[in-house]
């Protein structure tokens, strides 16, 4: 729990963009979230030492949005101004430097639902079913309002408009709420338009290519729109006996129509379209409008929406302490002691965004029929699968086991196990990102020996996914280019030998064990870095630390520990110079000039995010301590600028909760990390088991600090001495007690972390 000090504290920190007051430090850690942090430019002052030598190639935003957000659920909703990537805030789309603005302050033109979280150039941006209370006429419709004193927790957003109007949405698993405050006016409304959808920027929106509505008595209405491919159907009800309910099409209304229906709409053609509920309203009076919503017929969205919020006559306020209370569940799986009022609060963050996707949609797939697991904003595996995914997988093993069938119907119905996945109809479309990265997801799962997986099952989808794009090329040829997906596959092949052997197959496993092997065919033995290739989103020193299975190999691939060792030491820029960050409109020398340099990336982006740990394999813990504290003490922060780049739905948020930990999980291997934690005591809750992490002569990191180091450490009264423990240590529960010192130690520096050729001797 945290200490309850009284401290100054920021209020845009903890969930306001307005105003400092005094105030105690939050209890919880929910209390202590801000989802602000990462809606803005990147602003975290200039770096210190080390990471003052780190080049950033991709947006310097975190791309996330401040509106209400249930656990891994379906819906999200938000204020609407258009700007990228997420429908909310001031930016325009930017793949590499600091985004333009196309607004001056924060506005919107209504509120939206469905959105994603901290993504980039996903290409589905959603945003549809856009709600607009209005005091003026429908032509106004779309015009963006100024947003005053925006406030948000966990669950629950409001703003006000500059027409007077206050604005509150929370939402449920798969239904959001709204609710209106209206100044005095004989005409006001609430229009809902459901021809809207993507972004307001070039080539960004997304027009349904049908569409059919219905408005039924008592403020009832029904929309099924088919969106990229997806039939999405709502429910609304909006409990306002006064108002009058009409459809309305090109901004006019329909006045005794029912039902409006269009077969086939055409973006040359389109005009918006949908219902609008009007009456008077008196100084203060609120009108509160429901919404469920399903990707399988307006039925069952009603059904959803009676799920989420019954017959209620207050359904908002239920409704947003129902979802408080599922966050408070999900996010107190974590608590931590000691650390300043900042820390925690980007702490608290870091777990929320962790925790807001994938969307989990059961019995919801719009492509094939029947009930099962089905989720989507799987954006992307390759963000995700060596952070995110082991932090679903320990705090909540439950909803790991459903994503890891879900993910198995999705290859039995569609031919692969995607990389990205979407509410949209089409092909992956993320494959030059990676190939067969879930498999190490399965292979953590099949470790721990989670029950709910038919793994007999699953190996034969596990094995057809391998021969899938470039798997052809590796089985042919012995890699593949671009050569990160050489170490994409052998990885693959040597997760799925391990789940192979676990349940018995002997034979299948040793064939697998031979093909893994193939990871020394990505690399050039004179420089000990990955062979010439094109590369996505980095270069070949970004992708060349990767922690392969084999990692014994490859350091004596690259001439031996110390060698190995100048290769990191070169990479994170020990004794370099500061270098220059990438402005607005980055010229392709300005780019060139920034790949040139082979530099770690600082967490701007995703290839190199594991290689601090690269250190404990030459037993130089001390050397990950060193790295690690820069990136916790200079790439994160409160406010809307406190991310280093897109969070990529929570894949870059996880690594900082890890980190902050003291743990690191090495994808599909089985075994975390040990180094340094940033608070002085943390307890992870795994179900009815809990693992704590205790340290003594812990003191607070700084940015303009030195690192800590572990001095000695000890597991359940057991001395530890290998800088790593195995995933099942993890799991099952235990003390984890760390003795921390200002000076590196002999800790942690005569074992290595398993290899395959270690293991095999």
């Amino acid at each position: 729990m945290f200490t309850p000090e009284t401290l100054a504290v920021n209020m845009g920190s903890l969930g306001s963009r307005h105003g400092c007051r005094r105030v105690p430090l939050p209890p919880t850690v929910i209390d202590a979230v801000d989802p602000f942090i990462g809606t803005g430019v990147t602003d975290l002052g200039e770096p210190n030492g080390l990471a003052a030598t780190w080049w950033w190639p991709k947006p310097q935003v975190g791309n996330t949005h401040p509106g209400p957000t249930y656990p891994f659920g379906m819906v999200s909703a938000c204020a609407y101004s258009g700007a990228y990537p997420t429908g909310y805030g001031l930016h325009d789309m930017s793949t590499e430097g600091i985004p333009r603005q196309i607004h001056d302050r924060s506005a919107a033109s209504g509120f939206t639902h469905f959105q994603q979280s901290g993504t980039g150039a996903i290409r589905k941006y959603y945003n549809y079913v856009r709600v607009s209370p209005m005091v003026g006429p429908l032509d106004e419709l779309g015009r963006l309002w100024l947003l005053e004193d925006e406030t948000a927790e966990v669950g629950y957003y409001t703003a006000n408009l500059e027409t007077g109007i206050r604005a509150e949405l929370t939402v449920g698993p798969k239904s959001a709420v709204h609710r209106y405050t209206f100044p005095s006016n004989p005409d006001a409304r609430v229009v809902i338009d459901f021809s809207l959808g993507g972004l307001a920027i070039e080539h960004g929106a997304t027009v349904p290519t049908q569409a059919n509505l219905e408005t039924r008595p008592g403020g009832v209405g029904r929309a099924d729109i088919m969106v990229e491919g997806v039939p999405l159907a709502v429910h609304l009800e909006c409990l306002a006996p006064e108002w009058r309910q009409m459809l309305w099409y090109d901004r006019r209304l329909m006045p005794g129509g029912t039902r409006l229906d269009f077969d086939h709409i055409r973006p040359t053609t389109l005009r918006p379209f949908g219902i609008v509920l009007k009456g008077p309203t008196e100084p203060g009076q609120t009108i509160e409008l429901r919404m469920g919503f399903s990707l399988r017929g307006g039925d069952q969205a009603e059904a959803n929406l009676r799920a989420d919020c019954g017959q209620s006559q207050n359904a908002f306020d239920e409704r947003r302490h129902s979802t408080r209370r599922a966050w408070r569940d999900q996010l107190g799986r974590i608590q931590v002691e000691g650390g300043t009022s900042e820390r925690r609060a980007t702490f608290a963050t870091a777990l929320y965004h962790s925790t807001i996707k994938p969307c989990f949609a059961p019995d919801e797939s719009p492509f094939w029929v029947g009930s099962g697991p089905f989720v989507f904003d799987i954006c992307t595996m390759w963000d995700i699968y060596k952070t995110q995914l082991p932090l679903l997988t320990a705090l909540d093993p439950e909803r790991a086991v459903e994503l890891a069938n879900a993910l198995l119907l999705v290859c039995e119905q569609e031919g692969n196990l995607p990389i990205g996945y979407r509410m949209a109809r089409g092909a992956d479309r993320f494959s030059r990102q990676g190939s067969a990265l879930a498999h190490t997801f399965f292979a953590d799962l099949c470790a721990l020996g989670l029950p709910g997986i038919d793994w007999d099952w699953a190996l034969v989808h596990l094995h057809s996914d391998l021969r899938r794009t470039y798997g052809e090329d590796f089985l042919e040829n012995g890699l593949a280019h671009p050569i990160s997906h050489t170490l994409d596959l052998a990885m693959a092949y040597y997760c799925t030998a391990t789940i192979a052997r676990t349940i018995g197959d002997d034979a299948l496993a040793g064939q697998f064990e031979a093909v893994a092997d193939r990871w020394s065919n990505a690399f050039d033995s004179d420089n000990g870095l990955l062979r010439d290739s094109t590369f996505y989103e980095g270069g070949k020193w970004n992708y060349s630390f990767r922690l392969l299975h084999e990692m014994a190999g490859r350091i004596e691939m690259a001439g031996g520990e110390l060698a190995f060792k100048d290769l990191l030491d070169l990479f994170f820029g020990f004794g370099l110079p500061a270098v220059k960050q990438l402005g607005t409109d980055p010229t392709a020398d300005e780019l060139a000039a920034g790949y040139a340099l082979d530099r770690f990336e600082g967490l701007n982006n995703e290839p190199d995010m594991e290689a601090p740990w690269a250190y404990h394999y030459i037993g130089r813990p001390d050397l990950t301590a060193t790295v690690v504290h820069s990136i916790l003490t200079n790439q994160f922060g409160v406010g809307p600028g406190g991310l280093p780049g897109n969070d990529d739905s929570g894949g870059l948020s996880s690594w900082f909760v890890w980190a902050s930990l003291g743990l690191f999980p090495a994808a599909g291997q089985g075994i975390f990390f040990l180094n340094a934690p940033s608070f002085r005591r943390s307890q992870i809750n795994l179900g009815d088991r809990r693992f704590i992490i205790e340290t003594t002569g812990f003191k607070e990191p700084t940015r303009d600090g030195a690192p800590q180091f572990i001095q000695s450490a000890r597991l359940n009264g057991e001395s530890l001495q290998a800088s790593w423990i195995r995933s099942s240590d993890l799991h099952r529960g235990g003390r984890l007690q760390l003795v921390l010192g200002p000076e590196p130690s002999l800790w942690g520096t005569d074992t290595r972390p398993p290899s395959v050729s270690t293991q095999r001797s």
